[in-house]
């Protein structure tokens, strides 16, 4: 069963998991539990544990962009939620679509790309 209608990674994202399941082997499986839990809790829900914001000051509002705080990375033990991977997604709710457009450890980069998200949101424009 799948929660979301459809699940689509863009070529960046997929290059920044590939980049980050070097360091962290646990990726792939804490991004399917990340997804089926807290994306599921606030897009279907509609539960906010302050987990999952939506970015502002972008210049489109269709698709709605969001930033995911709380992951948990199983590789970064000790951590929980507060382990440091960022994940930016849009989510389409009348097609009950998620893309994922980019993920990062926050030890390598302070913050999103808001040029890649712009150039996404580009496409949508």
């Amino acid at each position: 069963m799948n929660i979301f209608y459809e699940i689509k990674r863009i070529p960046e994202f997929e290059k920044d998991l590939k980049k980050l399941l070097k360091r962290f082997r646990t990726l792939e499986d804490d991004l399917k539990i990340f997804i089926n839990k807290e994306l599921y809790l606030y897009h279907k829900l509609k539960i906010d544990n302050k987990g999952v914001f939506p970015l502002t000051d972008l210049p489109s509002k269709i698709p709605k962009v969001y930033k995911a705080k709380k992951f948990t990375c199983r590789s970064l033990k000790g951590k929980g939620v507060f382990s440091g991977i960022r994940v930016i997604c849009a989510y389409f709710p009348e097609s009950d679509k998620i893309e994922l457009i980019e993920i990062y450890y926050k030890g390598d980069k302070a913050n999103e790309d808001r040029a890649r998200i712009k150039n996404y949101l580009d496409t949508y424009i």
